[in-house]
Formats: structure tokens, C-alpha cells, sequence
């Protein structure tokens, strides 16, 4: 796992949702929240959401992808976010996860994702969401 000073815990969820809760988006809101890799989901297809950089490293090592930017971004503060999937799009740019991480804590970011789809099969899908998005 990547540097971090001490790992989040379920009481730093519960204070970023109370302080944040409101300027979060709908499914953010009704998503499980994880705060250990030991923790998981309920059912197949469920949204489950987390700030938990130890979660986010065990999820994307299980599926072997790599913190990422966009083409031509800068890889030492990256702008926008992706994770690279081995065989999914090799124009991605690696980055290290100090650098992913300082660009997630910076914009208070929330990790969603799904473990497994509704039939099962593994998932890649994930998106952020963050109280200072842009509305309307």
C-alpha cells in the first residue's frame, strides 16, 4: 500500500458524510460504505463507496490495473484520473499512487464502485464523486 499517515477509518466516513453529505450526489449518498478490504458487498451490482486508499489499492491490484491520467497529462499532479486495465487502453499514462492519491485527497474525492455485476462476473466499473463538483 502507498504512504498514507494513518488509514481512514469507519469515524472519518461518518465525519466526511456529515460535513459533506448534502453536496454529495444521490448514489453516493445510498451507496454501502467500505472502509477495510475485509469489508464487501451485500449482493452483486452493489454500489459501494470509499476513501480508504488501502480499499481502492486492494480493489484495482485484484483486477490488475495501475493509477493512471488521460494522454499527455501531467504525471506528477494529474488532472484527471483513470485506472489502467491491462488490455483495456494502452494510451493511458502511469502514475505513481503518491501522485494518484495527492490529486484524490486535494478534490476530496469518493471512490464508487462495484465488486461484482449483477451476474456475478467481476467489475471494473468505478467513478468519483466530490462535494465541489460543478451542478447544473
Amino acid at each position: 500500500m502507498s504512504k498514507q499517515a494513518k488509514p481512514r477509518s469507519r469515524k472519518d466516513d461518518d465525519e466526511f458524510l456529515e460535513t459533506h453529505g448534502e453536496a454529495l450526489s444521490p448514489s453516493t449518498r445510498r451507496a454501502k460504505w467500505i472502509s477495510s478490504p475485509d469489508e464487501g458487498e451485500d449482493h452483486p451490482g452493489q454500489t459501494l463507496a470509499t476513501r480508504s486508499r488501502e480499499v481502492i489499492e486492494h480493489w484495482a491490484k485484484e483486477r490488475g490495473a495501475k493509477p493512471a491520467t488521460t494522454p499527455g497529462g501531467n504525471t506528477e499532479q494529474p488532472r484527471v484520473l483513470r485506472f489502467d486495465f491491462p488490455g483495456y487502453d494502452d494510451r493511458l499514462e502511469e502514475v505513481s499512487w503518491e501522485a494518484w492519491y495527492r490529486a484524490f485527497d486535494e478534490r476530496d474525492l469518493v471512490f464508487l464502485y462495484q465488486e461484482h455485476l449483477k451476474s456475478g462476473q467481476q467489475s471494473n466499473f468505478f467513478r468519483f464523486d466530490s462535494p465541489h463538483r460543478e451542478t447544473g
